[in-house]
């Protein structure tokens, strides 16, 4: 069952609005019972008290309240095992991890429990939307605690009721956030300015190209010449030119390009009930169908087999856009010979390990990232305030996995110690990739960001494959995509194309 956004946020607000309300009448009629004697013994009579003293009486309650009980569980969801591995590996009350890792165990006893439902075909967030809609109901250790959320989608979720305030609820101060990137704090902040979610990442883009193919079509591998001759994309179309004429490709697939294109667009990709397709996007499609033509590309898709093979030793493809977590988290281990599960090893002479860097590209760009959402209903505020603090607010632990893992974290400090540092990657050949990472970050613009993002982008990919392999023209291509935005977007009922 997919849930649409505007149903989702509808539903929400009028069940906490309600929820509000009962709450604040309970806790005023408890404090002027308090105050005028009502609770009293049979037949004696309440004193009269002032609205002031009231209010005093009622404030003085609250703030004596004992802190509620933290709870046993801890629930945790996520489409994948990036941040659990991020969470085992570097939040410092984890005592013991599963054999399956199924569960994690913290030091005062509470168990985490991982909740993991892969993305496909909207899976993650269908399941998630169930669930949440059940959270008021649900038993206490079966609540949903933490929630991750993509770029993509994370506005649906920051509009509704059923995140957090990382400030006002969950209690982390501006100074706890100040060294995070300002985008990172952009995407998950709601209408009406609170700040909804937090990230151990930022996820600054680069194009990360091969040193022998570069050497053999341009006569260098230099970080900076490359640059140089892929600053814009005339000259990067140029390059694909000579590439084809030495045997190579330029790009593998259909998509490679897709967020360079995507995050430069001049308006979000919804207002109200129309949807406008951005000029910009169709000069990626204008571009991937000559470079189908001509053969610049290898007509692969993202995450297919022969795209992850372009990547590899037998690979022939000059480069691949990735953003940070691209680069450690898929780019090298597709190129090793003999993978790490198969006793394989992260060193120069497995496969093509040592053979990649990077360069800024064309344009500057983002691709991904993963927030982590407080969800309403926790009984676990403390311990979620903990991990947020620990986890995305720590410059030590920031600039660890940094230097641990080549992630890109989302902490201005660490990233510039490490930039101006004699860091080096050994899979980019003693590059400081870090250093470039630094410089497009603040470049970053999400004010375009929207909660259809990534339906909106799928479903334009998808559509004009067909037309890029020539099986349906361009006219065919726009009727496909129109139907399937309507299907999965009832609400949309204009879309606008570039003249």
């Amino acid at each position: 069952m997919l849930i649409h956004f505007s149903g989702l946020s509808a539903r929400l607000k009028e069940d906490f609005v309600n929820m509000k309300k009962v709450r604040k009448i309970t806790a005023l009629v408890m404090a002027l019972a308090m105050m005028t004697g009502t609770i009293v013994g049979c037949g004696q009579k309440a004193p009269a008290v002032s609205a002031t003293a009231a209010s005093a009486a009622s404030q003085e309650a609250v703030s004596s309240e004992a802190p509620a009980a933290e709870g046993k569980t801890l629930n945790i969801w996520c489409w994948n095992d990036e941040f659990q591995s991020r969470f085992n590996d570097y939040y410092p009350e984890v005592k013991k991890v599963a054999k399956d890792k199924s569960t994690t165990t913290l030091k005062d006893g509470t168990v985490v429990k991982w909740t993991i439902n892969p993305n496909d075909n909207n899976n993650y967030q269908n399941k998630l939307d169930q669930a949440l809609l059940s959270q008021e109901s649900a038993a206490a250790d079966d609540k949903i605690d933490i929630f991750l959320v993509e770029a993509d989608y994370a506005l649906k979720y920051v509009d509704s009721e059923y995140t957090l305030d990382v400030k006002k609820d969950i209690g982390l101060a501006d100074s706890d956030l100040a060294n995070q990137y300002q985008y990172t704090k952009d995407i998950v902040t709601d209408k009406s300015g609170a700040l909804k979610g937090t990230t151990w990442q930022a996820t600054p883009g680069l194009f990360a190209y091969r040193r022998s193919i570069a050497k053999s079509v341009l006569g260098t591998d230099d970080p900076g010449k490359v640059q140089e001759a892929l600053s814009n994309w005339d000259k990067f179309n140029s390059v694909a030119v000579k590439a084809s004429a030495k045997g190579y490709k330029m790009l593998s697939g259909y998509d490679d390009s897709y967020r360079t294109f995507s995050n430069n667009v001049a308006a979000p990709w919804v207002t109200d009930t129309t949807a406008t397709v951005d000029p910009n996007l169709m000069n990626w499609v204008k571009q991937t169908k000559e470079y189908t033509q001509k053969g610049y590309n290898n007509k692969t898709s993202l995450w297919d087999d022969k795209w992850k093979a372009d990547q590899g030793p037998t690979g022939k493809v000059f480069g691949f856009f990735y953003s940070t977590w691209g680069i450690n988290f898929t780019l090298l281990g597709q190129s090793l010979k003999t993978p790490v599960a198969e006793g394989g090893k992260e060193e120069v002479g497995n496969g093509i390990y040592g053979d990649y860097a990077v360069c800024q590209g064309p344009q500057s760009y983002y691709w991904g990232g993963t927030w982590i959402c407080g969800a309403k209903g926790s009984d676990n505020i403390g311990t979620v305030k903990n991990v947020m603090k620990t986890l995305t607010c720590d410059s030590t632990i920031m600039k660890k996995i940094t230097t641990d893992t080549q992630d890109y974290t989302n902490n201005k400090a660490a990233m510039e110690e490490i930039a101006s540092s004699d860091f080096k990657s050994a899979f980019l050949d003693g590059q400081n990739h870090i250093k470039l990472f630094a410089e497009v970050a603040p470049k970053i613009d999400m004010s375009n960001a929207g909660p259809y993002d990534q339906g909106m982008n799928e479903s334009l990919q998808k559509s004009f494959k067909d037309y890029f392999d020539g099986s349906v023209n361009m006219e065919k291509a726009k009727a496909n995509f129109e139907k399937t935005v309507k299907e999965k977007y009832p609400e949309i009922t204009t879309i606008k194309w570039p003249s």
